[in-house]
């Protein structure tokens, strides 16, 4: 069976990283501080007219995520799109102080603690929502070999 173009990898990227990542809002100022204080960013550049507000936001001066109040709906799972957006952290104490803060907060959490990416694996985090319902995880590459695994075989941040 022959390779088609489509399947063939790209050779000409020799790094290849993620960028920021830009996420619609319904509205900035409920997001903006949301966001600055569970993942301790900083404001790079802010956007303040009436019908284009939007925030970069920064961790030691480098671009993370940008919020673009240009939504008029919350975030829909059911759509085509962004699955969940995750960030990684050292320790697993890092994340219970995430969600520490989380919780002060009022966030909607998608498991009670700290969970395993799966059956025993050592990486594991916390599920949670913004403002919006947009998804997303906090996790640490080892310390949750003791946390449970709560969707068995398949992978936790698959299923949520």
């Amino acid at each position: 069976m022959t390779q088609s173009i489509a399947d063939q990898p790209v050779q000409h990227l020799r790094n290849l990283e993620t960028g920021h990542v830009g996420l619609n809002v319904t509205d900035l100022d409920r997001s903006l501080p949301f966001y600055r204080r569970v993942l301790g960013l900083e404001i790079l550049a802010e956007g303040k007219d009436d019908n284009r507000r939007w925030a970069f936001l920064a961790r030691d001066g480098r671009l993370v995520l940008t919020l673009w109040e240009q939504s008029g709906t919350p975030f829909s799972t059911s759509s085509a799109g962004l699955h969940h957006l995750s960030f990684q952290v050292d320790t697993i104490e890092d994340v219970e102080a995430a969600r520490a803060v989380l919780r002060e907060l009022g966030a909607d959490f998608t498991h009670d603690g700290v969970v395993s990416h799966g059956e025993g694996a050592g990486s594991g985090g916390i599920f949670f929502t913004d403002p919006d319902g947009i998804r997303l995880e906090i996790y640490a590459p080892t310390g949750a070999e003791d946390a449970p695994a709560p969707t068995g075989s398949a992978p936790t941040c698959g299923f949520f």
